[in-house]
């Protein structure tokens, strides 16, 4: 796609908004509301996702599940069950609004009419009888969408005579580690009368009961590998399941709502449990519930009387359903504004599905259960807790946030995107266990992608970790800790490595897991997370090169980085695994020169591109790591006593030698050789990633700072501003004059988003601040502007198509943070 000029960018940021009345908050992403793509990005492959563009910021806490409101006023995305996606519109999830203004009345669903596919009939019909607000077009905007995680704002325009706005968030809250975790999103409705008549309103809340359908009903699936080592398993989701649900009004104090429930196992089953929906009385308002109606109809049932007066049938019928009996409940707030009057009413929506399972026999506890029952009776007292407390969680929100906001030396843009990224951290399949003993935040993860649907890639959150460790140190800390457990442990099971297979070089197989080694993840959620390990098999994850040196940085950089402070426990729990892992990792060092060679096959995070002996990436970091592991071994030392002297004496001598090499192997004049073996011509635009880190730590830098410059320079100029004009971003890798070696290369022609995020870093760590924030710009306007918000992929092309969305790596946006000039810790991330 062409880069955004100075007009479109301020319009993809609303500061552009046609709205007289209302201007998106700043450093907030907005949309006309329900206007179409005309030129979106689309898949590369048509194997990967691609749910179009119709996305919006999810709601719900980390690990509780959650859901997504879409630009057009409607939900179509429904993450309930850890680990697996679910993408679809239920028309009857949904707020409507009435108004009369004594002379004339009208009444819309607040989202544009869905298209909904015949071939799921558990949908259902999109309610013929309703009438649906209009969207907005090129010529005219009907209202206003915008986010900046976790907030979200709809705001209507030219269609009702009053003014009406919501605000929708979930309590994210960083160094809070219970309130996070709620499943609960909170809708803020402000409606005011700016005429000079009373008006009538009523807005309408409509909810699914959806409790049985978010469970694998094929629970004993066995994962098979295909030759091309892709994993793949029966999922069979109970969606649609209506036998023994029931809805039944809830009254709490002032809360006044109707519980969505179906039948609860003892113990509790997942995908068991409620749904709440829920207002509370104030002065001047009438609330109406029904708590039963058909779904599968036309919707008149609802909508005859709703839109005639803004009434719905009160009933409290709480029969429970049969095997094709759907059921959805409703509640109504009714009110008079005089004119110049306003209201605000607070909607939430509340979930208790307290279990998550994996293989047969294996589930876990959602991190929300620590403060709540875990009986899956719990929805109406997180509602209630969330009506009573909604104006403090707002307040919080806006103060931690205030602090990037005023950035203002930050472009705009890349301020927007800080938080929007955030949105893989409650959407990415995240997983976030109950606390024990051992665990005392309890385990958690995010998958690499819906695609690669395994947990905590490590050499992807080399780079996307970065938030989670500014935020929610607790978290990355517990996310280090397992890979710590994970070291040590061994798994012979063979698995066929599915590279070889897509090279026509037949059927070859490996360990699953070799002792010493460094797992590439953390499992899958079909499986056993946290402690199968090397879920994937593309790749003989044993062999890669750059994992081991991957986890002692990021054990050294969440040690010294953390706005908690140090941890010294935290080091000492993971030194023994860093000990082994570096020691695993030296027994690829081929020829004896300190450095571990790369074998031909692709063995580290890029993994189509193969490299040959040593290689400038994976060499840069493993200096990086030993330098890292020399000040881990001190520092314990020093501070608890533990004798560290023979690991110390070990990584010196390997340190010394490494480093004799490593510029007499790889330094060619102006850049690092991509490796030592294949003399493959090009300009890797990553080739320092170690120096970057050792920088950022306060190591010793792992390459003389005159070396870096004219390495950085040869990639700016080779892979980004010959590269499309700098328009897509850097690529990963391409001649010095700019052109690619192989025009049909999957990794090289890529634009890499978390990469890109990750080399301005370095470029900002350096001071080449112009650099990094032209870098994230092209990027940032490509997936704001092309369709791909809160589902970044992993990467886009110059043809206008991406790869693998829902991307962890992209969370690498908050490497500017953590190298701005002036470190700043986010309120409230420094507590625990």
């Amino acid at each position: 796609m062409a880069p955004l000029g100075l007009s479109a960018l301020k319009s993809l940021l609303g500061r552009g908004s046609k709205s007289k009345g209302w201007k998106p908050p700043e450093a907030s992403w907005s949309r006309p509301f329900g206007l179409g793509w005309e030129n979106p990005y689309t898949v590369r492959y048509a194997s990967n996702l691609d749910d179009g563009a119709n996305h919006g910021m999810p709601l719900g806490g980390f690990g509780a599940g959650c859901f997504g409101r879409a630009t057009d006023g409607n939900i179509n995305l429904w993450h309930l069950d850890g680990g697996e996606h679910w993408f679809g519109v239920l028309p009857d999830c949904q707020f409507a609004l009435f108004e009369s203004n004594g002379t004339a009345t009208r009444a819309h669903a607040l989202a544009v009419k869905p298209d909904v596919d015949a071939s799921r009939p558990e949908a259902g019909e999109p309610l013929s009888a309703w009438d649906w607000y209009p969207a907005s077009t090129a010529e005219q905007t009907t209202g206003t969408y915008a986010a900046r995680y976790p907030l979200s704002w709809t705001h209507y325009e030219g269609v009702y005579d009053a003014e009406v706005r919501c605000e929708a968030f979930s309590p994210i809250l960083p160094g809070d580690y219970q309130r996070t975790s709620y499943p609960v999103a909170v809708f803020v409705w402000t409606l005011r009368n700016p005429t000079d008549q009373p008006l009538d309103l009523s807005l309408l809340l409509s909810w699914r009961n959806t409790t049985g359908w978010f469970t694998n009903t094929d629970a004993s699936a066995e994962v098979h590998f295909r030759d091309d080592g892709s994993p793949e398993h029966n999922y069979a989701p109970a969606i649609g399941k209506t036998n023994g649900q029931r809805n039944r009004w809830v009254d709490d104090g002032t809360l006044k709502g109707v519980v969505l429930e179906g039948n609860v196992s003892n113990p509790v089953a997942e995908g068991e449990g409620q749904w709440c929906i829920a207002t509370t009385e104030q002065p001047g308002v009438r609330i109406h519930r029904c708590s039963r109606w058909n779904p599968h109809g036309d919707g008149s049932e609802l909508w005859n009387s709703f839109s005639a007066d803004g009434t719905i049938p009160d009933s409290n019928n709480d029969r429970r359903s049969g095997k094709t009996d759907p059921l959805s409940a409703a509640l109504a707030v009714q009110c008079q504004l005089a004119p110049g009057q306003s209201l605000e009413i607070p909607v939430v929506i509340s979930w208790d599905l307290p279990v998550t399972a994996f293989a047969t026999g294996s589930q876990a506890l959602r991190r929300y259960t620590d403060f709540f029952a875990a009986d899956g009776n719990q929805a109406a007292a997180i509602a209630s807790e969330a009506l009573r407390d909604w104006r403090r969680w707002q307040a919080q929100i806006e103060a931690w946030q205030q602090p990037v906001v005023e950035r203002r030396e930050l472009p705009e843009p890349l301020r927007m995107a800080l938080f929007n990224e955030l949105y893989d951290l409650c959407s990415g399949g995240s997983l976030w266990s109950a606390a024990t003993p051992a665990d005392p935040f309890g385990r958690f993860g995010v998958l690499e992608c819906l695609d690669y649907a395994w947990y905590e890639s490590l050499d992807v959150r080399l780079y996307g970790s970065f938030a989670l460790l500014q935020l929610w140190p607790e978290l990355d800390k517990a996310v280090l800790c397992s890979f710590a457990r994970a070291i040590p442990a061994a798994d012979a099971t063979q698995r066929p490595i599915g590279w070889y297979f897509t090279q026509g070089k037949g059927r070859v197989e490996a360990d699953r897991k070799v002792k010493g080694a460094t797992p590439h993840d953390l499992g899958a959620p079909n499986e056993q997370p946290w402690d199968a390990t090397n879920y994937t098999a593309y790749q003989d994850c044993n062999l890669w090169k750059d994992l081991g040196s991957d986890f002692v940085l990021q054990v050294w950089r969440t040690f010294k980085l953390a706005p908690s402070g140090e941890d010294i426990n935290f080091l000492a729990a993971c030194w023994p695994a860093a000990v082994e892992a570096l020691r695993y990792l030296k027994t690829f060092d081929a020829n004896h020169d300190g450095l571990p060679d790369n074998g031909g096959a692709p063995d580290q995070t890029f993994d189509d591109w193969p490299l040959q002996g040593v290689s400038a990436y994976c060499g840069a970091l493993w200096i990086a790591a030993l330098e890292a592991a020399l000040a881990i071994g001190q520092t314990l030392q020093l501070k608890t006593g533990l004798d560290t002297a023979e690991e110390q004496r070990e990584f010196s001598g390997w340190l010394e030698q490494s480093r004799s090499n490593f510029d007499r192997l790889l330094w060619n004049g102006e850049y690092y050789d991509i490796d030592a073996e294949s003399a493959t011509p090009v300009v890797m635009a990553d080739q320092l990633c170690g120096d970057f880190y050792a920088r950022l730590l306060g190591l010793e830098p792992v390459v003389s700072e005159a070396n870096s410059r004219s390495a950085l320079k040869a990639v700016k100029e080779a892979c980004f501003e010959r590269f499309e004009g700098g328009a897509l971003g850097v690529a990963n890798g391409l001649r010095r004059d700019g052109t690619p070696l192989d025009p049909n290369g999957t990794h090289p022609l890529e634009v890499w988003t978390g990469i890109n995020f990750g080399i301005a870093s370095y470029y900002q760590l350096m001071g080449e601040e112009q650099t990094a924030e032209a870098i994230c710009s092209a990027v940032v306007n490509q997936v704001y502007s092309g369709g791909l918000q809160f589902r970044t992929p992993e990467a886009i092309t110059a043809v206008n198509t991406f790869r693998a969305c829902h991307y962890l790596r992209a969370m690498a946006i908050w490497g500017l943070w953590a190298t701005h000039t002036e470190w700043q810790v986010i309120p409230g991330a420094e507590k625990v």
